[in-house]
């Protein structure tokens, strides 16, 4: 940790870690590895590089009194290399996992929002930074994934993420900015020891450097190592997940219960991973098999993971977002106009062409003293066309392999107080034309 750099080692090392990239953006902080970063890929373009597009992305949190401060030394850094800068402000929900996490996820919403076309995201984080992430995954009992801890080049949001600095310490860093004679912000929430990571940074890791100096150097090997071994799983499960995965992304019950429970839980875990699911810990992974994959075939079970729902239905396991209740809508609907429905639902718009009307789901049109509404959800017994005998609207969804959560969420077509229609779904006896009553047909269409 203590190796001297040679003049020309920042822009060697940064020209090999970026490889064919050349439209970059770095997530500027203006602390000391983003500060390195960003001067090193500049000082790569004017010497080596000139085809490479750089420009700084700067995330002003308001979390500190020097908030503004920090970005115009930002602002003014850039201009004094003519990179591009841009910033933007974000607001910190610290109730969401503490305000280390909330703002983490603050800057990749804003990453994902502010990249261009084939733009690739650098962020600073250093050897240092990864021997943090891999003791704070061990200290939350993590497994091989989330001891991988950071990757050097990663796809995240639909984005390419370079962390080129990863195997630099922060030592190498400080004769970096040195050299090139910069100067960097310090913020002080850095010394807040009731953070984790700051009280790894400020009272651990240092014992452990003095202790064994090539500690850093030893937990990325095993990061590392972690991560390989993950790779070679998703190669080895790779077929076999895809075999019970349908075309919906949901995961076969049945077909997991042939399976270990280690064998099934790297699965489950590979499947949420491919979702973009939050990894679960050990004990919400047998959560999820023993009270959503195992429950009761006529139980609504499901497990809250993240900002995402884990549900199953007709032994199959489904990923959602949780959806807003429209169990208690009703909109009034002139069908001459088209209509958007709630929840990005989509639109709705009464076809009345007549060569339209063999067409699957045609209903007769209102009559004088028959008022329009749209609704969400059905009760009672439903005459289907089609059909002899009448249901209930529970059973007739489960007849037409509607699963439950989607049940309230389907638009239902009403004449005063008697249902039509579902658009896409069935027509009711009451919606047929008599004496050659005019006709349309209710398309249901999802937002362009």
């Amino acid at each position: 940790m203590n190796s001297r750099i040679a003049p020309t080692f920042l822009t060697e090392h940064l020209r090999h870690k970026i490889g064919d990239a050349r439209k970059l953006c770095v997530a500027f902080s203006g602390g000391l590895d983003s500060s390195v970063l960003l001067a090193g890929l500049a000082e790569l373009r004017d010497t080596t590089l000139p085809q490479v597009e750089l420009r700084a992305l700067h995330i002003h949190h308001g979390l500190s009194q020097f908030a503004d401060d920090w970005m115009a030394h930002c602002q003014a850094f850039c201009h004094q290399r003519n990179i591009p800068f841009s910033a933007v402000k974000v607001q910190v929900d610290a109730h969401k996992g503490g305000i280390e996490a909330a703002a983490r996820t603050a800057r990749y919403q804003v990453f994902a929002g502010n990249l261009a076309e084939n733009e690739i995201l650098l962020t600073a984080q250093h050897l240092n930074d990864q021997c943090e992430t891999f003791m704070l995954a061990l200290k939350r009992g993590s497994g091989p994934a989330g001891l991988s801890a950071m990757s050097a080049d990663s796809s995240v949001h639909g984005y390419r993420l370079l962390r080129p600095l990863l195997d630099l310490s922060r030592e190498q860093l400080e004769e970096c900015a040195a050299r090139l004679q910069i100067s960097w912000i310090e913020d002080d929430s850095n010394r807040d020891a009731r953070f984790d990571r700051n009280f790894l940074r400020l009272d651990i890791l240092p014992a452990l450097y003095q202790r064994w100096p090539h500690f850093a150097s030893a937990t990325a090997r095993s990061a590392l190592l972690c991560a390989e071994q993950e790779t070679l799983l998703d190669e080895l499960l790779s077929e076999l997940l895809t075999a019970l995965t349908d075309d919906e992304g949901s995961l076969s019950v049945e077909g997991l219960k042939a399976f270990s429970a280690v064998r099934r839980s790297a699965l489950l875990r590979r499947w949420l991973a491919s979702c973009g699911a939050k990894m679960p810990s050990r004990e919400q992974l047998q959560r999820i098999w023993d009270e959503v994959a195992l429950s009761r075939e006529d139980a609504q079970a499901q497990l809250v993971l993240g900002s995402l729902v884990i549900r199953r239905f007709r032994q199959r396991l489904y990923l959602l977002p949780e959806f807003q209740s429209l169990k208690d809508v009703v909109i009034q609907w002139d069908p001459a106009e088209k209509l958007t429905l709630p929840d990005w639902l989509g639109y709705l718009k009464a076809d009345p062409d007549p060569a339209l009307q063999a067409a699957k789901y045609v209903i007769r049109q209102p009559r004088t003293d028959e008022k329009v509404t749209v609704r969400f959800k059905a009760h009672g017994v439903i005459e289907k066309v089609g059909r002899e005998r009448a249901r209930q609207a529970k059973k007739l969804w489960s007849e037409l392999g509607v699963p439950p959560w989607q049940r309230d969420r389907i638009p239902l077509i009403y004449y005063n107080e008697q249902l039509m229609a579902a658009p896409g779904w069935f027509t009711t006896r009451q919606s047929q034309p008599e004496n050659n009553e005019a006709q349309w047909q209710i398309v249901w269409s999802a937002l362009p």
